[in-house]
This record gives C-alpha cells, sequence and structure tokens, in this order.
C-alpha cells in the first residue's frame, strides 16, 4: 500500500520528462519499475527503454535532484534490466502525447512473422494527417528506439516509436 510520501515522490516523478521525447514524463514512458523505501533511503528503480540507452544517466540524474528539491535528498536510483522494458508499459496517455508532438507512438503488438526471408514492414499511421498510407526510411530515426517514416499522402516525414 502506498503510504503519503511515495504518494508525493510518484508525483514528482510525473514532471520529470525523457530528455530525448521532452514531451513525456518518465511515468508516461512506463520506465518507472517501483518506489520504495529502504532504511530510510528512498529507492527509485527504473528500466531502460534500449539498454546501453543514453538518456538513462539523465534520467537518474533528474530524478535524484528533483527528490532533492522537493524534500527527498539521497534517493538512490538503481538500474532494473530485467524483464527488459516494452512499449506496452507505456501509458494511453503519453501514446496520445507522442501523436500530438508528431511521433507515432507504437502500434498494439503484431504477429511476429516466422518466415525470416519474409519481414513486412508494420503498418504505421501517419501522426499528421491520418493516413495509414506510409513508408518506413529507416530502421532508425532520431533515436535508436524510433525509426524514420514518410507518409505518402501528405509527404511528411515522422519518427515512430518502436515495438519492442
Amino acid at each position: 500500500m502506498e503510504n503519503s510520501n511515495e504518494i508525493k515522490i510518484r508525483r514528482v516523478l510525473e514532471q520529470i520528462h525523457d530528455p530525448e521525447i521532452p514531451v513525456l514524463s518518465i511515468t508516461d514512458m512506463g520506465i518507472v519499475r517501483e518506489v520504495k523505501e529502504e532504511a530510510g533511503t528512498w529507492v527509485i528503480s527504473i528500466t531502460p527503454t534500449y539498454s546501453g540507452c543514453p538518456a538513462m544517466d539523465m534520467i537518474a540524474a533528474s530524478i535524484k535532484m528533483e527528490l532533492s528539491a522537493q524534500g527527498y535528498p539521497g534517493a538512490e536510483v538503481r538500474f532494473v534490466l530485467s524483464p527488459a522494458w516494452t512499449t506496452d508499459w507505456m501509458t494511453e496517455a503519453g501514446k496520445e502525447k507522442l501523436k500530438a508532438y508528431g511521433i507515432a507512438p507504437p502500434n498494439p503488438r503484431q504477429q511476429v512473422c516466422r518466415d525470416e526471408l519474409f519481414a513486412p514492414d508494420e503498418a504505421v499511421q501517419c501522426p499528421h494527417c491520418g493516413s495509414w498510407h506510409t513508408a518506413r526510411i529507416s530502421e532508425f530515426g532520431s533515436t535508436a528506439c524510433k525509426a524514420l517514416y514518410r507518409c505518402e499522402d501528405c509527404k511528411e516525414p515522422f519518427d515512430y516509436f518502436k515495438c519492442h
């Protein structure tokens, strides 16, 4: 059961934004795994969206700074790698924020193609005009967790937050 300090800390975490996608908080991303007190120290467990994600050190520093500023000095941030983060952990509100920002949110999990010779592109909706007539330009977009797409109708390029 959450106590009042844990609720306050979770509210602080809701205000910390991902440095690579500033429209999303770390709670929107679903990377906050656990908030608990251990021997008088608040421990925040987070999971990177990708192993080696360059934003994690900045996120950890932001958590410590914000909690200290709100009266919780000495907080510890732990990285939890297993189970691996999945886009299923993103909030629906976070997915809507991505779309409004111009990044196509991850689609619900699609069936994995078992034929290694045939791997069709995921159907991705354009966040600008809503068209499904899109094409992948590159497996990697502005960050490793996104792919670069182009809408064949409005001709706008856009990032797609890849499912994983």
